[in-house]
């Protein structure tokens, strides 16, 4: 059985554009489309392989479809060796050569393959060495782009939708549970008892204070409403009194205000000096027991207490031991306690130094861990956005 191999003329056929046939050739023989032209320089360019007859027509069809001129010879007819690989011209619809360069042994120009080198023009089989052929480099693929427009669209619909599931957990994170999620036996009426302390000194940021205990005072309470005595903004206790122990007031509700759900039917609100009560409807005035409420001023210096009593928060169930008393400083502030729960207007809240503190039912973890979350996604979100805002921004100026 005879067989064929195909030699490129080295000529563009009639009528080809040479700019599309170099691009064609290019891309079918993987080269940059300096290389392919090289290939068409009015030279004979044989190909390796052996193919048979119908295979070789084959090949020399989806050569000369894009413009190149290609002859088909027998096996042992030339002598002209071969370069390229004929065989990937076997299927004229998926041109797919493995191209190879050659350097000239003389002047060490890396060139297409031929038999004359094209920088110094020495004919190579008369050098008495012959030049090394060299594989071209594999084509590197494209590298893509990265989709900052998809990625965006995502990074924001995250943010709004985190920025929702935030706004929703912090309303139901403060809603009060009801009657049954408490510990009831514990929610009595506060023990106060006489006290045998006597009058003791404190120091808080260089201030010297001055305890005077009133009574020993225990506390089962749920937590209705608060306020940070020790923030920034709070210029009675920092600049006018320079009250530096008193570090939050909790109001607190207990007993049948818990027990019949009277409590959740009242709002709440704290501020420096006082907690505010209101009816939310007609007839829930008439249920709450006001002397089953306290609002209380929490004196302490030590930072285990003091980290306790700051985790509280709105609708839990907490204890706290301590003395109700007096307390003042050299530079003239004091200010004294109520001793009695029916009290009311000016006067009527419990001043109380810590001795311990604990929260015995934490209210709402879970929506108060889906708020956290939400907020910490939310400003993740944002931070990546930006970042691939600004990224993208770079990019377009350098493009």
């Amino acid at each position: 059985m005879k067989h064929y191999c195909l030699t490129l003329t080295g000529d563009l056929l009639p009528g080809a554009e040479r700019t599309a046939a170099v691009a064609a050739l290019a891309a079918a023989l993987k080269l940059s489309e300096a290389q392919a032209g090289a290939f068409l320089n009015g030279r004979p360019h044989p190909l390796r392989g052996e193919l048979s007859q119908e295979r070789a027509q084959q090949a020399r069809a989806g050569l000369e479809r894009i413009g190149v001129g290609c002859l088909i010879r027998e096996v042992g007819e030339g002598t002209l060796e071969p370069v390229l690989a004929a065989d990937a011209f076997r299927r004229p619809s998926r041109l797919s050569l493995t191209a190879a360069t050659m350097r000239c042994p003389s002047c060490s120009a890396e060139q297409p393959p031929g038999e004359v080198c094209q920088d110094c023009g020495i004919v190579f089989a008369k050098f008495g060495r012959p030049a090394t052929p060299r594989r071209a480099p594999a084509a590197r693929p494209e590298a893509r782009p990265f989709p900052y427009e998809i990625v965006g669209q995502l990074l924001l619909l995250i943010v709004l939708w985190a920025l929702a599931l935030a706004f929703w957990s912090h309303w139901k994170k403060d809603q009060l549970p009801p009657p049954d999620f408490y510990d009831t036996a514990r929610l009595d009426e506060p023990l106060q008892t006489p006290t045998a302390a006597r009058p003791f000194q404190v120091e808080a940021e260089g201030i010297v204070y001055t305890i005077e205990p009133l009574y020993d005072y225990q506390l089962d309470g749920v937590v209705v409403s608060l306020h940070d005595s020790d923030v920034f903004w709070d210029i009675y206790h920092f600049k006018d009194w320079k009250d530096f122990i008193n570090i939050r007031d909790l109001c607190v509700v207990w007993g049948g205000n818990v027990t019949t759900g009277a409590f959740r039917a009242m709002s709440y609100h704290n501020t420096t000096w006082t907690c505010w009560v209101a009816s939310r409807g007609t007839g829930s005035a008439a249920a709450f027991a006001t002397d089953q409420l306290s609002n209380n001023h929490l004196l302490t210096q030590d930072p285990l207490i003091r980290r306790a009593l700051k985790s509280a928060e709105l609708g839990d169930q907490v204890r706290l031991h301590g003395k109700l008393a007096r307390y003042s400083h050299a530079d003239g502030f004091q200010r004294g306690s109520s001793t009695s729960r029916t009290d009311q207007g000016n006067g009527a809240c419990e001043t109380v130094y810590l001795e311990a503190f604990e929260i015995t039912r934490k209210a709402n973890t879970g929506w108060r861990l889906v708020y956290r979350s939400s907020v910490t996604t939310a400003l993740a979100a944002l931070l990546i956005l930006t970042v691939l805002f600004f990224g993208s921004m770079a990019r377009g100026v350098q493009d």
